[in-house]
Formats: structure tokens, sequence, C-alpha cells
């Protein structure tokens, strides 16, 4: 019987993810990658963002075309989880480093994620071409991570590239068919078809979309398929340049409609006989679109409610992961709705129902919606960047807090003699015992260790002599307004009230 699995087993395309620190060059790599092996013509075709793409290259002496695809991770910190994600269902990690910038926090971050994962790892030095590049640096600050390159003594290969001139890339590339080869790739073909969703989201025309990269058999057409959040039977199936196939094979990325509702990103995915039977997998409620409260609302706070709409899951789970790390100690983020798609009258409505900002990301806002926004006042907001809209949502949150008073206490004085009473004012007389005081400070009066009341010197002197402030140990005359009358004995502590821009 082992013999009999052996021999269903074929070698597969390594799935590759790029990881590193923001502008570090991951997303030029990638794009400098598709220059050199996309076509024009073919890259034409690609007008979605599907989260994948594979290239073909020719290894240098064999002349075989070999495949690999590329996981287009997102490269933000906001993308921690994403990152994690894209690291946990690839074969191999591009760690990518800055020559001229070294080791950065999300660097840290990746070599963390790639450690997880269990997955080997090429260091790609980019920016190589940049004054101040020194890879022979940061191969020692590696040392620190636990990295110890091949050019040290170490398993690690490494690798000096640029984006901007192309240095390096061909290598690169050459490089993961090498270590694909010595991971030795292989799957089972002829098993029941099984794997993960990269990226999903809900076509205005197409419904719902999937982008799946399968681990073992083959996906056909008229399959039927289900992750714990959703089924469907594939009725249309496209290679990452829109071409459509009839098969998917292992480590390749394909679009698919055919799901009932948008399956969640990272879910995994597997063939089954029959809906009836697909059913059964189902576990929990559809992803996509949710009125309930992505983070829970403390109802003693102030909230900001939020009406999300994204281009893709994979962006929702970002945002949703960097909305969750601002300070919400005093005014709450309350998602009213989180769901695919342009921006419309219908979310308009809600914003104004529930008096909701809308938060758009990387999506349009279609004409009847603007219109309608513009008549109710109702505010959209759209960004292409997530630590954009981050701080927009914490600008929005800080206007929520408003200004605050900060007390703060300048001085205390012993009174030692009452001298005239007028109307509503005291003339005393005191010591200042710690501090300053200064004309116009507020006064909180205690008597007996107990506050007794509150007030404000109106004129402050110094030997007979009006004043602006008094220090510590000296003796002074107060013209006191309040409502109490003082007593000898009575203490009274000074204080400044400032109004300042409230903090989250």
């Amino acid at each position: 019987m082992i013999e009999e699995k052996k021999q269903n087993l074929i070698t597969r395309p390594p799935v590759v993810v790029i990881l590193g620190h923001v502008d570090h060059g991951k997303s030029s790599i990638l794009e400098k990658i598709k220059d050199l092996k996309i076509t024009e013509k073919e890259s034409g075709g690609i007008t979605q963002h599907i989260g994948a793409y594979e290239i073909e290259h020719s290894s240098t002496g064999s002349g075989q075309a070999k495949k690999i695809t590329f996981i287009d991770t997102p490269g933000h910190e906001a993308f921690d989880a994403m990152r994690s994600r894209g690291a946990k269902i690839a074969d191999i990690a591009i760690l990518v480093i800055a020559a001229d910038e070294g080791i950065k926090p999300q660097t840290k971050e990746a070599i963390a994620h790639i450690k997880k994962a269990g997955i080997p790892m090429i260091v790609a030095f980019n920016k190589i071409d940049k004054p101040g590049a020194d890879p022979e640096k940061i191969k020692r600050e590696l040392v620190k991570q636990d990295i110890l390159v091949e050019s040290m003594g170490g398993k690690v290969p490494s690798i000096n590239t640029s984006a901007e001139t192309g240095q390096g890339i061909s290598d690169l590339i050459e490089l993961i068919l090498l270590v694909a080869e010595m991971e030795d790739l292989k799957t089972d073909f002829s098993t029941l078809a099984q794997g993960v969703v990269i990226e999903s989201y809900l076509g205005s025309n197409r419904g719902p979309t999937a982008t799946l990269i399968l681990e073992k058999g083959v996906l056909k057409k008229g399959d039927i398929i289900a992750t714990n959040s959703a089924l469907g039977k594939v009725r249309i199936m496209e290679d990452f340049q829109g071409n459509c196939v009839s098969q998917a094979l292992p480590s390749i990325p394909v679009v698919v409609i055919g799901f009932e509702t948008v399956p969640g990103v990272g879910e995994e995915f597997k063939f089954f006989y029959s809906l009836e039977q697909a059913k059964s997998q189902i576990k929990k409620p559809k992803f996509f679109e949710r009125t309930k409260n992505i983070i829970e609302k403390d109802k003693n706070k102030k909230s900001l409610n939020l009406i999300l709409k994204i281009d893709v899951l994979g962006s929702l789970e970002a945002i949703e992961n960097v909305l969750k790390n601002i300070p919400q100690g005093k005014v709450s983020v309350n998602v009213l709705k989180a769901a695919t798609g342009d921006i419309s009258d219908s979310d308009v409505r809600m914003a104004k129902t529930f008096n909701a900002k809308i938060i758009g990301f990387k999506v349009r806002t279609n004409q009847a919606a603007q219109k309608l926004a513009l008549r109710e006042k109702i505010t959209i907001m759209n960004f292409e960047v997530i630590y954009e809209l981050a701080q927009a949502v914490r600008q929005f949150l800080e206007k929520k807090v408003g200004s605050e008073i900060v007390k703060t206490n300048i001085g205390k004085i012993n009174i030692l003699a009452i001298f005239k009473k007028e109307k509503n004012n005291q003339i005393v007389g005191g010591k200042v015992m710690t501090g300053e005081v200064k004309r116009g400070a507020n006064l909180e009066v205690y008597r007996d260790e107990e506050l007794a009341g509150k007030g404000k010197i109106i004129k402050l002197q110094q030997d007979k002599k009006d004043v602006d402030q008094v220090g510590k140990g000296r003796e002074c005359g107060i013209l006191f307004s309040g409502d109490l009358e003082l007593k000898e004995g009575d203490v009274l502590e000074a204080y400044v009230e400032e109004r300042v821009k409230g903090e989250l």
C-alpha cells in the first residue's frame, strides 16, 4: 500500500510568499518578476486583484520551463494577520531587507511568521544599488535573529537584488527553483481536491468569487466544494490572467465562481461528492457581510459608528486587526457593517439612521450614493492605504473624546488671619506652605482635613503691594471669593485648570 501511495506522488510547483518591512521593496520585486516573466499582452488580462499569480522560468542549463506561484501578500504592519496566513500556506519565504537600512520591526515580525510556519527562507538584500548598501553588516545583524546565511557558514541562502535595476531578480528565481528542488515538493494528484482560499470578494456581476490554491488532488469544473463557512459548485474557473480553464492542479492559483456565499480568506476547502455532504462541513455563518459588531461595544462609553466597504476579504481581516489596536478606553469603535463591494445608497441610508461614518478601502462610491451623502451630509472617505485609514479613524475617535480639563495643583496656603469681609469676598492673611500661589488661581478650602468649599484668588499682595505670585515660605494677603466664610487654620489648595486636546 505504501508503494502505491508513492507512485501517486508527483512534483508540484513551489508556492512562494515575499515578506519584510514596509518600503523595503517587496511589491517592487514582485512587479519586476512580473515585468520579466509576464508579457504586456498577458498582464493586460489581469484586471482584478486575485491575491496570487504564477510565472514560468527555464532553469539555466536544463532549458526546462518550471512554474512558480507567488502569493501577493500586502506589506504594511497592519497586515500582520495576512502575512502570517500567507506564510502558513507557502512552501518558501523570501525575506526582503533593504540593504541600505537593515533589520526593522516588521523584519523581525516576518522572521517570526516564517519560523512559525516552518518553511525554508531565502534572504534578499534589496536596494543593493543604493548608497550606503551594506549587506555584510545586515548578515551580522541576522545572527542575532538566529539566521545564519550561507556565506557565513549557515544554511540560509541569500542574494543581492535591486528591483530598480533588475539586478539579481533572475538569480532569485533560480534560487527559488533550487530550494524547491531540494525540498522535493510532491503531492498526490489522485486524491480528492483540497486547498486554501487565498482571496475572496463579492463581485457585482459574478457574485461570490474566490481565489484558490490546491494542495493536492485536481479540481474540475462542476465539482462541489466547501469551506467551514461556504459551499458551492464550481461553475467558472479561471487562471490568474482571466482565461477559462477546465481543471486546476496543485500549487496553481485559480479564480472560482460558484460559491453560494463568499468563503473566508485563509479557510481550507475540500471536495465533496454531493451538496448534502458539503452542507455538513458548514460550521459558521457567512463571513462577507455582518451587521453585528466586529468590535464589542461598551454601552457606558462613547462610540464611533462605522460602515466598512472593502475590495476583498483579505483587506477586511487586516483592517479589523488595525482597528482593534487603536486605544478604545474612552471611545469604542462600533462597526455596524463590514462588506465587500462598492459604496451604495443603501450604505448611506444606514449611515444616516445610525449616525455612522462610511469608510471605503479600494472601492468606488456609486453616483446615487454620492448624491444622497451630499444631501444628507454623510461622511464618506475612501482609502488606498490601511495606515491612512487607521489614522482617519483615530482622528474621528479623538474628536469624539473632545478636549479635557486638566487640573494642576500649584501650592498650599495656611490661613493665619481674617481681616475683612466684603459682600461675597474676604480679605485674609496666610503663609504659602508648599509651591507657589498665583493671582487668579482656583482654590479648594480644607477645614479639619476635609473639603469644605471652593473659591478663587481675586487679588494677591505681598508686603502690601499687589503681586502676581507668592512663593513658598512667604506671607501674603488674599482677596478671596468663594462659597463659604474662611476661618483661621483653614488650608487653601491653589490649582490651575487647562483645556487640552483629548487623548485616546
